[in-house]
């Protein structure tokens, strides 16, 4: 890398013709496979769902579904959000997040919340500095993975001044 030299990250939307992009990072990043209603759902959010492109390669994503909640409104549940390890401490998972949550405040939407293996001590403390707490802990939430317990991480967002 020259001195100097700005690397660009840019975020690009998921459709079917890049959707294997993110199976390809899928199957890189987590110890679990996706069914096609992950797909669905990751195509049906719509600007939820993002890929990131570090230097014009694919290193990231975050997969949202939205979900209406019990007496009206929407809230945003986050299935995936990864970065290729050469990549990570390089604000590419900060970028996606924050994306998310802007654009949860632009549409008012209140609330958003994510399962997080209880082991997974750098994802937990990655959520906790954009306000996410522990809500709850879920137990044998996954099959085939251990711990198969989960934290339930949450976050209230709050509308933006305009």
């Amino acid at each position: 890398m020259g001195a100097g030299r700005e690397v660009s990250i840019s975020l690009d939307g998921v459709r079917d013709k890049n959707l294997m992009q993110l199976k390809k990072l899928n199957t890189a990043l987590f110890p679990v496979r996706y069914n096609d209603k992950y797909y669905a759902d990751a195509l049906a959010s719509g600007d939820f769902t993002k890929l990131a492109y570090y230097s014009d390669i694919c290193v990231g994503s975050i997969a949202c579904r939205l979900e209406k909640k019990e007496g009206g409104g929407l809230r945003v549940y986050i299935m995936t959000l990864g970065v290729l390890a050469p990549y990570r401490g390089l604000g590419i998972g900060t970028k996606l997040l924050n994306h998310v949550i802007d654009l949860c405040s632009k549409q008012h939407i209140s609330e958003m919340y994510l399962h997080v293996q209880t082991n997974n001590e750098d994802a937990i403390s990655f959520y906790k500095k954009f306000g996410f707490e522990i809500t709850d802990t879920i137990q044998n939430y996954y099959t085939n993975i251990t711990p198969p317990d989960c934290y339930l991480l949450t976050k209230f967002i709050t509308k933006t001044k305009n």
